[in-house]
């Protein structure tokens, strides 16, 4: 019998690293990364695979705490065919859980603004919007959220 469970792994090696990568790039096609990127992340951010059973379904990152705040931003992204089914939840609480053991007093995040999907998900949460804006040179609109205070 295959186990259909949720498995989410740190991304280890360059082939977690290209599905890490996929996933991303699928998800926020605006913010395409190379692999030299996507090393680069890796060295700075906790970045997660998540799988049920040997499939790839989404991946997270958690950028760790910073200022006075200690801020930590916690990004889930799971594949369009795979939403819906809980995978999104159990990947965001794990890497919300990976933050605060990082000592996160406060969780922001970043979704792109025509991921509906992400949007809601982040408002089903908890997240309030703090800010929409365009990168420099680009239209594509950003939405940064932030976690409300419980």
């Amino acid at each position: 019998m295959t186990d259909l469970r949720l498995r989410i792994a740190p991304v280890v090696g360059e082939a977690m690293l290209e599905q890490w990568r996929h996933v991303h790039n699928a998800i926020v096609p605006p913010a395409a990364m190379s692999l030299d990127e996507a090393r680069a992340r890796a060295g700075r951010h906790r970045l997660d695979n998540a799988y049920v059973g040997d499939v790839l379904v989404g991946c997270s990152t958690v950028r760790p705490p910073e200022g006075e705040e200690a801020v930590a931003t916690v990004i889930a992204r799971v594949l369009p065919p795979y939403r819906r089914r809980g995978h999104g939840t159990a990947l965001y609480d794990h890497a919300l859980a990976h933050a605060r053991v990082l000592g996160a007093r406060a969780v922001e995040t970043c979704v792109l603004a025509v991921n509906e999907d992400g949007l809601r998900f982040a408002e089903a949460r908890g997240f309030v919007e703090t800010e929409r804006y365009a990168l420099d040179g680009e239209s594509d609109v950003w939405v940064d959220l932030r976690l409300a205070a419980t």
